[in-house]
């Protein structure tokens, strides 16, 4: 995309070309991908497709072999994510959840936002050992917003509760609470629904489109859960063998033949 065109850029994220190997292994292979800002988009595929190294690829955990990562976190400005460290990442507006719940089991719920925050202090080292005014006025804002966080999604009756301790369901929701916290420009979100029932994975039907709605951000999913990716995605790409073989609206994707061989294989 041409610089003069920036102003009218409807996309927060691109990739042209990734592909990536392990030794002899082709695990991407020449991946395009294309999401629209505010969007709720869905990755899905069988199990060993590509997906999360997709993921991994976006929040450099791993560096593709070749091709490009554009991110858009305004319209006008475009930034490369090829090489950048996971941390630097989250910093300028990407962050993500895994398919294993990765809270910090034995902090609070309140603890676990907070830690999260610590990605956007700008106290530096000496701040952080002298506490000086600025310092402190900082963290005050910072646990003021966490617990913000907390009540807006419904989380903060359990703010002092040690995360281990909470209903499965609400685990889930405090990591993607935790990644909020980050103030992200696209959630990426690996396998929301695994593990809840049916009743869980309504409400979180429901959470991912107020999250979207209420934080103005744009959502990118991993999901196995068909009655959920057809009701919350607005544009749905199908992996398999490290290749996208299909992309668009759900009701188009669920009568593609080549996604239906995808998953229920030739008669």
């Amino acid at each position: 995309m041409m610089t003069g065109q920036l102003e009218d850029n409807k996309l927060v994220l691109a990739t042209l070309g990734v592909s990536i190997i392990f030794g002899g292994l082709t695990a991407l292979d020449n991946v395009n991908f294309e999401m629209e800002r505010d969007s709720i988009t869905t990755l899905i595929g069988p199990n060993g497709a590509g997906k999360t190294t997709f993921f991994n690829c976006l929040t450099g955990i791993y560096k593709p072999t070749s091709g490009t990562i554009n991110y858009y976190p305004t319209p006008e400005k475009l930034t490369s994510l090829i090489g950048l460290a996971p941390d630097r990442i989250t910093t300028i507006g990407l962050a993500r959840t895994f398919q294993n719940i990765r809270l910090f089991n034995n902090l609070t719920v309140l603890e676990n936002i907070l830690i999260a925050c610590h990605s956007r202090m700008k106290a530096g080292l000496l701040g952080a050992l002298f506490r000086d005014s600025k310092t402190r006025a900082e963290e005050k804002a910072m646990a003021d917003y966490s617990y913000s966080l907390l009540e807006q999604y419904g989380l903060a009756k359990s703010a002092n509760h040690l995360a281990k301790n909470l209903p499965y369901g609400d685990q889930r929701r405090l990591e993607i609470v935790r990644a909020l916290a980050t103030r992200p420009v696209i959630l990426l979100l690996d396998e929301p629904a695994a593990g809840l029932n049916n009743q869980e994975t309504k409400d979180l039907d429901a959470f991912i489109r107020l999250i979207r709605d209420k934080e103005k951000l744009s959502v990118l999913l991993i999901e196995h859960d068909m009655s959920l990716v057809m009701s919350v995605s607005e544009k749905v790409y199908v992996m398999e063998y490290g290749r996208v073989i299909a992309s668009g609206p759900p009701e188009e994707i669920q009568k593609d033949p080549k996604v239906i061989k995808a998953y229920l294989g030739e008669e």
